[in-house]
């Protein structure tokens, strides 16, 4: 089985001084839609969680997930992937995802998974139905060290250009492969177009 690395350890600073992973989606805190929605494609979910943070905790409380304190969150998104590679159990590759995707499904993860395990080599990557590259991305086990070195805020993307030649795209449906929520703004016009 595949781990689910869920990205949690974020500032929200466009947010503030809302906490843009407690906003509601379907009467439950994003953070906790993802949280769950990941624990019905995969046995193994880690959320990795900033220090100074409890009501992000919170918001998983009860559900089946491993809980990491990444300390060093500040320093951005390869801190949490430091954490989470550190804490993933060995597997043949690990999905990473953001927890701000309103849009994303059981579905969508599970898909993802099964064309992962029918070659565990590729590295694979969602994509809205156009085309635009977005989340969430598998990367095979011998990719975790180059995931594990990044610095700063970029997050896997420089890991998967350089091997954009073991890259499969993974249409997934509309845009929830691209459909994040970082402004007051951008919750707004969500919630006016698809009353979540």
């Amino acid at each position: 089985m595949i781990p689910i690395l869920i990205l949690a350890a974020g500032a929200s600073s466009r947010m503030a001084p809302r906490d843009k992973l407690l906003e509601p989606v379907g009467g439950e805190p994003i953070l906790r839609r993802t949280a769950r929605i990941a624990g019905a494609a995969s046995q193994t979910v880690i959320v990795i969680l900033p220090p100074d943070r409890p009501l992000r905790l919170a918001a998983i409380d009860g559900l089946r997930v491993d809980r990491v304190i990444a300390d060093d969150a500040a320093l951005g998104m390869s801190a949490s992937l430091r954490a989470g590679i550190l804490a993933a159990p060995p597997a043949p590759g690990l999905m990473v995802l953001p927890a701000d995707m309103p849009g994303l499904e059981t579905s969508d993860l599970a898909q993802m998974i099964a064309l992962f395990a029918q070659d565990p080599s590729r590295l694979l990557r969602g994509t809205s139905v156009s085309g635009q590259p977005g989340h969430p991305a598998i990367f095979p086990a011998d990719l975790w060290p180059a995931l594990a070195a990044l610095t700063g805020d970029e997050g896997g993307r420089g890991v998967i250009v350089a091997n954009r030649h073991r890259l499969t795209l993974v249409t997934l449906p509309g845009d929830r492969a691209i459909l994040d929520l970082d402004t007051p703004e951008d919750w707004e016009n969500w919630r006016k177009i698809t009353g979540g």
